[in-house]
């Protein structure tokens, strides 16, 4: 007990960053990253559904062929949209892979067995050489 009153900070330092660590096996486990060669893989071998939840303003400027766009803030009530693909793989996918990571904790919640996030976003995709269109 002395030593808990001696290093409380150091006490405290660790119960947090162990409460941390935890955290996703509390709140439901992680979120799946791929790389886009894994989400190439996917999306060709298990007809992946590839959906971008960046703004509209980041869609035009170049997105992934064949790509589903639903923004991040409208998710939530365009879900009934994504409900015929509830069984197939989902790959997010958003500008370095932040809010890919956000919307597929959201669709797990909704039952959504199959998500997965790019890694990286688009950014990723686009190092790695992948094509982009700004067709719709």
């Amino acid at each position: 007990m002395e030593f808990v009153q001696e290093n409380i900070v150091w006490v405290a330092l660790a119960a947090v960053s162990g409460g941390m660590l935890l955290w996703p096996l509390i709140a439901g486990g992680t979120v799946a990253h791929l790389t886009p060669a894994e989400a190439t893989l996917l999306m060709n071998r298990e007809d992946a559904v590839v959906l971008d939840v960046r703004e509209t303003s980041e869609w035009g400027s170049g997105h992934i062929g064949g790509a589903r766009h639903i923004t991040l803030g409208q998710l939530e009530n365009r879900l009934s949209e994504l409900e015929k693909f509830k069984e197939k793989p989902i790959i997010v996918v958003c500008a370095t892979g932040n809010r890919s990571a956000s919307a597929c904790g959201n669709l797990k919640k909704h039952g959504f067995n199959k998500v997965f996030s790019l890694g990286g976003g688009v950014s990723a995709w686009r190092d790695a050489s992948l094509p982009l269109t700004t067709k719709n």
